[in-house]
């Protein structure tokens, strides 16, 4: 029986990563190595949640 593929996870809005991006540098999130790496996969996931505003602009 044939599958069809996964559809890939939805990417969240930026609204709601920014979100999460505050409320860590609020927390004072940054001071612990497990908070920096966070903060810079949360980074990532912006860049890409802006670049997706971008093109939807478009």
């Amino acid at each position: 029986m044939p599958t069809t593929p996964a559809q890939p996870p939805r990417a969240r809005s930026l609204a709601v990563v920014n979100e999460e991006i505050r409320a860590l540098l609020e927390a004072g999130g940054l001071v612990s190595p497990e908070g920096r790496r966070r903060y810079e996969e949360l980074l990532v996931e912006w860049a890409a949640a802006v670049r997706g505003d971008v093109t939807e602009a478009a």
